[in-house]
């Protein structure tokens, strides 16, 4: 399958998912930081859910770019991972306009872990895809804190259990949660992904 479609693709819908959260935000209907700050909580749930595109774009670039073969199960997966992105604008819209309730951060939450089992699927293809032909390159996807992190799936899922049952408590905890993850898989990247990517 051609890589370079499939690449195209998946950027023309992230583009999208982007636009659709933007236009979400409304403009005050006065010329105030008030009524700015009526919409404030919405902001807040949009610059998460920037970062996080943007962390996922990046590091799903990376494997894209240093993966030779996509089989018909990356293609499959990669879609996967497309159709759990493009669940941000309503989840963050929900999440904005209720940021102190449950069930809107929960949805956002179960948005984030449906991400999370996407990318994880889609970088263990990979690392199948080119484990054979190019094993250099199935060990730099391997390398990549996002499949570390998903290595360990007993302590990960703990994690995430305690985490849910705790945003009944205080349910802006899903956008904490999401915030900390991706700062940490932003910061730590492969040491060689400005080079790839940059190329």
């Amino acid at each position: 399958m051609n890589k370079a479609r499939v690449e195209a693709f998946t950027d023309a819908v992230v583009a999208i998912v982007m636009t659709i959260m933007l236009l979400e935000f409304k403009v005050p209907d006065e010329p105030t930081f008030k009524a700015l700050a009526a919409n404030m909580s919405y902001l807040v749930a949009y610059l998460i859910s920037f970062l996080f595109i943007g962390v996922a774009w990046y590091n799903h670039h990376y494997m894209l770019t240093l993966t030779k073969h996509v089989t018909k199960r990356v293609y499959w997966l990669n879609n996967f991972w497309i159709l759990t992105m493009s669940l941000l604008p309503v989840s963050t819209a929900w999440a904005g306009k209720f940021m102190a309730k449950p069930q809107p951060e929960l949805f956002y939450f179960i948005v984030f872990l449906l991400w999370e089992l996407a990318y994880a699927l889609l970088s263990h293809a990979l690392v199948q895809a080119n484990a054979t032909d190019h094993p250099e390159i199935a060990a730099k996807i391997k390398a990549m804190l996002p499949y570390r992190m998903n290595a360990r799936p007993l302590f990960w899922v703990a994690t995430l259990v305690v985490a849910g049952l705790i945003l009944f408590v205080w349910p802006p905890l899903s956008m904490v949660f999401t915030v900390v993850e991706l700062i940490t898989m932003g910061i730590r990247t492969t040491p060689d992904s400005d080079r790839i990517i940059g190329a």
